[in-house]
């Protein structure tokens, strides 16, 4: 679980393509298959990143851009280098995220596993990142920043993020945690300001446009979308849901004193 604060921009020093096979090759669609023999697996250093590798340990997870990856190798002595840690990323995470687009020498915003001993002075985070949106607009506004992004089309595979980000709400993009300034569901696209503290912590601010950003929306309204479904709709079995249910049965009662049943 993370907080969406980000303590660390760092540069990605190296990548190496992982040589093993691909066993979803033969079924996979063309488009696809090109995709996971390119870049099954990439294994990324990341320097300059001695200031929050006091307490690692090999298994624990670091939000890279806003995605929950596990440490597979690090120094977080500053001499080695200025710390590294190296992160192995799997097909879904490719997929997902635009860290396979992630160059040597590009920042990359990090972030430790919240702590039960620190202020949480952002929002819960898992750093599993939902999808990606383009950076379309940047225009200043003072001091601050205002950027605005669009999402791509909804799919059957994709759904639409849109009914989780309302005005003032929170969104994570590349892993920090942000205020929402605007929703345009029409043009499925919305606005975030970043103030100067914030530029110069993260590299939002610094995306040119067109750029990808990755986009994780407030897990607490999926879940409660999934449970209000599911107390309303009908189950696999058919059943009606339990507030369904409910409703059905006051109706039938009312009904039946009336004698219009």
């Amino acid at each position: 679980m993370f907080t969406g604060l980000v303590r660390l921009p760092a540069r990605r020093s190296s990548a190496r393509l992982n040589p093993g096979p691909t066993p979803t090759a033969d079924r996979a669609p063309r488009h696809r298959r090109r995709h996971r023999a390119r870049r099954r697996r990439v294994r990324a250093h990341r320097r300059d990143s001695a200031a929050i590798l006091g307490d690692c340990h090999v298994g624990d997870s670091i939000a890279v851009n806003g995605a929950c990856l596990t440490v597979v190798e690090f120094d977080g002595a500053p001499a080695a280098r200025g710390g590294w840690f190296k992160v192995w990323l799997a097909n879904e995470t490719l997929d997902r995220t635009d860290l396979g687009e992630r160059k040597v020498g590009d920042q990359v915003n990090l972030e430790r596993a919240m702590g039960a001993h620190v202020r949480f002075g952002g929002h819960f985070v898992q750093a599993h990142v939902d999808a990606t949106a383009t950076l379309v607009e940047k225009a200043a506004d003072g001091d601050s920043l205002r950027l605005r992004f669009e999402l791509p089309a909804a799919t059957a595979a994709r759904p639409s993020l849109l009914p989780y980000l309302v005005p003032k709400g929170y969104v994570a993009l590349d892993g920090a945690s942000l205020t929402l300034t605007a929703v345009d569901d029409a043009a499925r696209a919305f606005a975030v300001m970043l103030i100067t503290h914030t530029q110069a912590k993260i590299t939002l601010g610094r995306k040119p446009l067109g750029a990808r950003v990755n986009v994780e929306v407030d897990m607490l309204g999926k879940f409660v979308e999934k449970s209000v479904r599911a107390a309303l709709g009908a189950g696999a079995d058919g059943a009606a849901g339990p507030v369904r249910a409910l409703v059905e049965k006051v109706v039938e009662e009312v009904l039946a004193k009336k004698g219009i049943a």
